[in-house]
């Protein structure tokens, strides 16, 4: 295996990165509490903040009164060296943030797609609408991530296929970035609902858990050792096709709507459920939402009978200790459905998996495709510090 040599300008490349990384997760700080964290001495510290500040990377942001002498200097990373978008596709909205290197999301808007079948088209509308809100150019963007509905190939980064989507297919990847001309990266909604989960939500930096997508349609997003689980094909979380005892098995899989375990949770089941229990709303998310106000016992154990049945086949497999419910059904059911659906798991399967519910505030796939957007971004602007 070949090793970089430790060369003047990759230590400074090294000292830079490290030194970027704390300013953002525990800036602003001082020339002195920079040195002490990094290990670097008063005299290389004070050289690596000259040379970010050189760069418009940091910026002194204010001071800190000492005991003797004059006050130290603040330093903080300069929100506006970069920024970063993120969509969240839908077959009636597309919603889309953008948010500068620190983290903060400075704009947020809608799209109604009716009417447009061209995805860079519909893109490329939303993330202009969306850099006008922020008052920024959509050259000041280094990447963005776009979270859909559907399969994304991992060996290709394209869309394999998405039945709510038809027109997203292989090929618009290369058209977005060409478009573009900025790193676009497409990734399964689920997905990024689970990266936004570990990042700012119930499963913060917790390295091994699975989030249920309970709505319209069903989903999981894996991550295992802090890293997300794609699967060979990108295939891995399409729990809607995991076969269930007294469901039928689908004859084509290419039908929506025909797999098993969406037999049993998805929209038509649950509809059902909740008229036979005589709940009334005008989604299913209203019908969870009434049950739980109403105390309706016999739907929301039910429910969560049916939820613990796909839960206890992913804990039984990958053991991941804990379940995050999402989506608006899951949502929707709060803390009550998740007790009901840690009870129900418990009594089928050995390992017992902790059951909450997502925690991360608005819309979560938007959340997960700025985090993912933020990260590839600080990976380009720390690497470019020398």
């Amino acid at each position: 295996m070949s090793r970089r040599p430790g060369t003047p300008r990759l230590l400074r490349q090294l000292n830079d990165r490290a030194a970027l990384e704390l300013l953002l997760s525990s800036g602003p700080l001082t020339r002195a509490e920079l040195g002490e964290l990094t290990g670097l001495s008063k005299v290389t510290a004070g050289q690596l903040l000259a040379r970010l500040e050189e760069r418009r990377l940091v910026a002194m942001v204010g001071e800190q009164a000492g005991g003797r002498g004059p006050n130290a200097a603040l330093y903080g990373v300069v929100p506006s060296c970069a920024y970063v978008a993120g969509l969240d596709v839908l077959p009636d909205r597309i919603s889309a943030g953008v948010a500068d290197i620190t983290g903060e999301t400075v704009a947020e808007v809608c799209v109604d797609p009716s009417g447009h079948n061209d995805p860079v088209r519909l893109v490329r509308g939303a993330v202009q609408k969306a850099c006008e809100s922020a008052g920024i150019g959509m050259d000041r963007l280094r990447a963005f991530v776009i979270g859909t509905r559907g399969v994304v190939d991992p060996r290709t980064g394209d869309v394999r296929f998405s039945f709510d989507l038809p027109s997203w297919h292989e090929g618009v990847l290369a058209q977005l970035r060409r478009d573009l001309n900025v790193s676009v990266t497409i990734e399964n909604d689920v997905n990024l609902a689970a990266l936004a989960e570990r990042f700012c939500g119930a499963a913060l930096d917790v390295e091994d858990f699975v989030l249920v997508w309970a709505g319209v349609g069903q989903g999981l997003g894996v991550m295992l050792g802090g890293r997300l689980h794609r699967g060979f094909t990108g295939g891995a979380g399409e729990i809607g096709w995991l076969p269930v005892p007294g469901e039928p098995l689908p004859t084509e899989v290419t039908e929506p709507q025909s797999g098993s375990f969406q037999r049993l949770v998805g929209g038509d089941a649950l509809a059902s459920l909740a008229d036979a229990h005589g709940i009334r709303g005008d989604s299913l998310a209203d019908h969870v939402s009434q049950a739980v106000t109403n105390d309706s016992g016999g739907f929301l154990d039910e429910l969560a009978g049916r939820l613990a049945v796909g839960v206890a086949a992913v804990a039984v497999v990958l053991d991941p200790g804990l379940i995050v419910l999402s989506g608006d059904i899951g949502r929707a059911g709060g803390k009550v459905l998740a007790a009901r659906v840690e009870e129900a798991v418990a009594r089928v399967c050995p390992s017992q998996p902790r059951v909450v519910v997502s925690e991360v505030m608005g819309n979560s796939v938007l959340r997960g495709a700025l985090v993912s957007a933020l990260n590839q971004a600080r990976e380009q602007v720390f690497s470019e510090t020398v």
